[in-house]
């Protein structure tokens, strides 16, 4: 019986697409498109380059599922009905956070 030698750390690979570079900003550039994206606004070209990164990049996937997820989920279900006490509530608290950039 051999005994197999101790394998050397597995180095972590590029992703196989040319087109995905977390340095380049790829991962902010569809950030800031998700929402027309999951709306299905952007140009044919646009969602071209969406799903080509969304392939060669596990964490923008994920990411992207669990939101269409949450929209769909945001899309079925009735709206809450709130008090004027609730909306003068809301309201405060978004002008607070507003000013306190």
């Amino acid at each position: 019986m051999t005994k197999k030698k101790p394998s050397a750390p597995k180095k972590r690979s590029k992703p196989s697409s040319p087109s995905h570079a977390h340095g380049e900003g790829h991962c902010l550039d569809l950030l800031r498109q998700l929402s027309a994206y999951i709306d299905d606004e952007l140009p044919s070209d646009i969602c071209l380059e969406v799903r080509r990164h969304l392939g060669a990049c596990p964490n923008c996937e994920v990411f992207i599922a669990s939101l269409q997820h949450t929209v769909t989920l945001c899309r079925h279900r009735p709206a809450p009905q709130l008090t004027s006490v609730d909306r003068m509530n809301m309201r405060r608290a978004i002008l607070n956070a507003a000013n306190a950039r």
